[in-house]
């Protein structure tokens, strides 16, 4: 028998160390442990699978344990919680949540992988029925049986990604649907301007938006039923279904609990190679501390890409290389009924935290020649520092376009290029992709002109 692997959590990290591990070191004996009924599945899509887009849940699954366990050579256990880490003993202590049994198992190595928990507000009403988050597949089955009961009112606590993406499924599934915002605007990774246009789309197809507001209390029948929510400027929103989408925070008790170190935001501290405060020790995913790509400096970017990245980077280490993990830039995209939004890198404000002396430069262009059909506009705003040039953030609202552009622009952030270097790149061109200067082009030979002149020179 190989060298005996744990691993925690059976999503996107997880089992991204333990494929990677067992194909670098097929003798080594891997167990993996998953608290919920599903693994291997995309939490992206649950917005979709509520809304009806996705007919089935088993679609989003990408592995079963049958899979795992007999064609990988993994076994792995769905409603198997981990409780418990005893470093000195190198074991775990698992709890199967179906028959109650709590048993010990034995590690040599150990994989933390246990994701993110979101984030519920301790208000009155807060854990009542009808009231859901959304983050694993049961969340999503919940949330859906809910619609197919016939929720025709729903009010969704936070505007970020996964609140917006599911207020647009909710909609088109025939819903009435408010958001409820604390921020002054949605999405603040986003200039104001596109934020206001995002706004203006989901108001355009019905959604209400209340912003600078918090949800002061659910309000219940005398069954304890959630009828609605009322905020903290005293107005009440009337809901069959309340979704909290405020945010998620590390999943890392387990950690702390067995004394590893706990850093940005109770995330687990690592190393470039995954590894924890305990050498025998990885953690990825959800759960950890990551490092900001520009700034070096600690960050908490809890992202499915990140999250196999890290994982696949444990899973190689583990199988003897010494691969690492660089950093993150927070790339991100989503759509929002007719428009897509995306971004990377910093923001002008968080430029100016890191010390940086940030100018910001905006434009809107077409993204297909003009005159062939079918076209619509980017509008791209980049952030650089004007002493250098150098490239630090990009945002764009438009078509489905703006992201594939994005993908260069983070490339060109990754890569450490000033804007005089992204105005040089020679940059496909063809009627029905890109006009004959794409907005990239556009956007850099703008931005030059925020650069000091030394520097440009």
């Amino acid at each position: 028998m190989g060298e005996r692997l744990v691993v925690i959590g059976g999503t996107a990290a997880g089992l991204s160390a333990a494929s990677k591990a067992k194909r670098m070191c097929p003798s080594m004996d891997i167990t993996v442990y998953e608290r919920s009924g599903f693994v291997s599945y995309g939490a992206c899509g649950l917005p979709y699978f509520v809304g009806g887009m996705i007919a089935d849940a088993e679609d989003l699954v990408s592995l079963n344990v049958q899979t795992l366990s007999e064609k990988r050579g993994i076994p792995t256990y769905t409603h198997h919680e981990v409780t418990s880490i005893d470093r000195q003993a190198k074991t775990v202590t698992v709890r199967n949540l179906d028959s109650g049994e709590t048993f010990v198992k034995p590690y040599d190595k150990l994989v933390i992988a246990t994701g993110a928990t979101p984030i519920v507000p301790g208000i009155p009403g807060a854990r009542s029925k009808g009231v859901h988050c959304l983050r694993t597949v049961e969340d999503g089955i919940a949330l859906k049986a809910r619609v197919a009961e016939g929720a025709v009112r729903a009010v969704i606590i936070g505007g970020g990604f996964i609140g917006l993406e599911t207020a647009e499924e909710l909609t088109q599934a025939g819903m009435k649907v408010t958001v409820v915002e604390a921020m002054p605007r949605l999405l603040p990774f986003l200039i104001e301007e596109y934020a206001s246009s995002i706004q203006a789309e989901l108001e355009r197809h019905g959604v209400e938006v209340c912003l600078n507001s918090t949800a002061a209390e659910v309000l219940c029948d005398e069954n304890g039923k959630a009828t609605g929510v009322k905020t903290s400027d005293g107005r009440e929103f009337p809901a069959d279904l309340v979704l909290f989408s405020i945010g998620v925070r590390p999943a890392s008790d387990l950690a702390r609990d067995c004394g590893l170190e706990i850093g940005f935001k109770s995330a687990i501290v690592v190393d470039e190679h995954q590894r924890t405060s305990d050498s025998d020790i990885y953690a990825c995913g959800d759960c950890v501390q990551m490092k900001n790509l520009i700034t070096g400096e600690p960050c908490y970017v809890p992202l499915g890409t990140t999250a196999n990245k890290q994982g696949r980077i444990a899973g190689e280490n583990l199988g003897g290389s010494n691969s690492t993990f660089k950093g993150v830039l927070g790339s991100q995209v989503t759509k929002i009924f007719e428009i897509y939004a995306t971004s990377t890198g910093l923001t002008e404000a968080q430029a100016e935290q890191a010390g940086f002396a940030p100018a910001v430069c905006s434009i809107t262009k077409n993204d297909r020649a003009s005159y062939y059909p079918g076209g619509g506009q980017n509008h791209l705003t980049l952030v650089l520092d004007r002493h250098t040039g150098k490239l630090l953030g990009a945002q764009a609202i438009g078509t489905e376009t703006v992201a594939g552009r994005m993908n260069v622009l983070a490339t060109a952030i990754t890569a450490g290029m000033t804007v005089m270097e992204l105005n040089e790149l020679d940059l496909v061109y063809s009627p029905s992709v890109a006009p004959v200067y794409d907005p990239i082009l556009i956007a850099a030979s703008q931005a030059l002109k925020c650069v000091d002149k030394e520097a440009r020179a």
